[in-house]
């Protein structure tokens, strides 16, 4: 029997312990990663978070595998806090679980997602469309 779309994201959901928006804001400044999967275009028209990582989707695992020779510096060990957001929480959930998957136990993602982020109240800045300096390739980076 074939699963649905929505069997995934439950089962997904299942697993993470999703922080609403203050939750998560709480774990940033706890030390926590906020990455924000979402394409150039919904940054661009939704705004974004200051300081989040910019990873999108396509990339996620490869930047934040610490054994992934594309790994961001942040990819230091598999105990690193990953705090993900797409726009309203959705795929992120699904790739939360993604990196759960690989051994990185403590990754989740903001229920509500990003629009949950601003409805509450929390900073956000004008968003930019284009690749982040963590979505480059390791040798094509800005130097840190």
């Amino acid at each position: 029997m074939s699963r649905t779309v929505a069997d995934l994201l439950a089962a997904a959901r299942a697993r993470l312990d999703r922080p609403d928006p203050r939750r998560a804001a709480e774990l940033a400044a706890a030390g926590a990663h906020l990455v924000d999967t979402r394409p150039g275009w919904q940054r661009r028209e939704e705004g974004q978070v200051p300081g989040a990582l910019v990873i999108e989707r396509n990339h996620l695992e490869w930047r934040l595998d610490p054994t992934s020779a594309a790994r961001i510096p942040e990819a230091v060990d598999h105990d690193v806090t990953w705090v993900l957001f797409c726009s309203e929480g959705y795929s992120s959930s699904l790739a939360a679980a993604s990196l759960q998957d690989i051994g990185l136990h403590r990754a989740t993602d903001i229920d509500g997602g990003f629009r949950a982020w601003a409805a509450a109240g929390l900073p956000v800045e004008p968003g930019q469309d284009g690749p982040s300096d963590a979505t480059r390739p390791p040798d094509r980076r800005a130097s840190r």
